[in-house]
């Protein structure tokens, strides 16, 4: 699902990352942990193609069978759209539209029906728990709710990877259990592969594998 070989990433002179290698199989359930400053966020967004590698000799991104690094922006942003989904700390969802129209988003953006895209939101909505709330706005809905609302977001055009960054930080210790626990069941349903940077050691040890990052270096 994701090879990635020699992956660095400078701010001028601030070396982040200094040569992750990495590869994540199909299906695989992958958080990676390790202190403030480690280059976790950095590395989720290049694996995520929102960000840029620094090029490197030998340095390769390949997810799903597709070589990122050949890819122009335009068809990096289709491919992003196509295959990734994005869960993060603070849910961005725009205010100014209803839970469903937030779900329903990247799949305008793809280009299906409005009538198709609709009954699949709220199929996943219901999947979900929050049915019943399709139509509130995410100041009206919790923070378990909003985030829902977005792991529904992230599930709208059936990407093969999920990425989550922190998707725990902002919720109550319940509402986190029952959102670490729904990653198992959305991987054992629609069988994505998830990839999550945490702090929340009980997040991090339910996964099937454990990364450690330390000053820009993978431990595993």
């Amino acid at each position: 699902m994701i090879l990635a070989k020699n992956i660095s990433k400078n701010y001028d002179q601030l070396q982040v990352l200094k040569g992750v290698d990495l590869h994540i199989k199909s299906g695989e359930i992958i958080s990676i942990v390790g202190p403030s400053g480690a280059g976790k966020t950095t590395l989720l967004q290049i694996l995520g193609t929102l960000d840029t590698a620094t090029k490197t000799e030998n340095s390769e991104l390949i997810i799903n069978d597709t070589v990122i690094n050949g890819l122009s922006g335009k068809e990096m942003a289709k491919f992003r759209n196509e295959n990734i989904g994005f869960i993060f700390q603070f849910h961005q969802l725009f205010p100014e539209f209803s839970a469903l129209e937030n779900v329903c988003l990247p799949a305008y953006i793809k280009g299906t029906s409005k009538v198709e895209v609709e009954a699949y939101a709220k199929e996943l909505l219901s999947f979900l728990g929050v049915s019943h709330r399709i139509h509130h706005k995410p100041k009206n809905l919790s923070g378990g709710e909003q985030q829902r609302v977005a792991v529904a977001r992230a599930l709208i055009n059936n990407p093969k990877l999920i990425f989550a960054d922190e998707p725990s930080g902002n919720l109550d210790s319940e509402s986190a259990t029952n959102l670490h626990n729904l990653f198992f069941k959305l991987r054992d349903t629609f069988k994505q592969t998830f990839v999550i940077v945490t702090h929340n050691e009980e997040l991090a040890n339910m996964a099937d594998r454990k990364l450690t990052m330390v000053d820009g270096k993978i431990m595993e």
